[in-house]
């Protein structure tokens, strides 16, 4: 599955990176990386991630194809 964070609205407040952290760290006090190829078994973490996030920046699968130009 891909992902993609719109680093644009991304604003730092890291609750990605407590659900997903193997798929999400933040680098210095607010640069996101991310690995946008998401394992099978990590999913339903990067769901609940993309919830959580209080700017809704994480577009997920079928998302990212259709908001993403």
């Amino acid at each position: 599955m891909r992902i993609v964070v719109d680093l644009n609205r991304c604003q730092g407040y890291a609750q990605c990176v407590f659900f997903a952290p193997d798929v999400f760290a933040l680098h210095g006090e607010e640069a996101l990386l991310y690995d946008p190829a998401v394992p099978e078994d990590r999913l339903e973490a990067v769901r609940q991630a993309a919830a959580a996030c209080p700017v809704q920046a994480i577009l997920i699968g079928e998302e990212v194809s259709s908001r993403v130009r």
